[in-house]
């Protein structure tokens, strides 16, 4: 039983841009989604579809590469299970000096930092990614 669905699918896209495999399959939620969509907006993975077995929810996600390295650097998660991390607006302007991007869970939705920012909002940090 996997407790934290968001710290397993960065895992799994972590795991894969390190073997270079072109897709990995998540688990399904609508936060992971959400988080997910924000990565493809960002440019940080090609492209995304949920497919449906029965009941269950998976995500495809198909990863992205630059001249055979992937455009992941690194990938973290933040706020966990057991210790929860916020940030007010103000904190959220810029994260490695732009090149990267704080995904924050607020009360308009998981946004990237910068929507966040712009929008007037802080939240919980869900995880880092540049």
């Amino acid at each position: 039983m996997i407790n934290d669905l968001i710290s397993d699918s960065l895992t799994r896209i972590r795991n894969a841009a390190m073997r270079r495999l072109d897709s990995t399959t998540l688990m399904h939620s609508k936060v992971v989604e959400a988080v997910v969509g924000i990565l493809a907006d960002k440019g940080y993975i090609e492209s995304y579809n949920v497919v449906e077995n029965g009941v269950k929810k998976s995500i495809n996600v198909v990863l992205k590469y630059d001249n055979g390295r992937t455009v992941i650097n690194e990938v973290k998660r933040v706020s966990k299970p057991g210790r929860r991390v916020y940030k007010g607006k103000d904190e959220l302007k810029r994260f490695k000096n732009g090149y990267g991007t704080i995904i924050v869970s607020s009360s308009r939705g998981v946004l990237p930092n910068d929507k966040a920012f712009e929008l007037g909002v802080g939240g919980e940090v869900l995880c880092t990614i540049w």
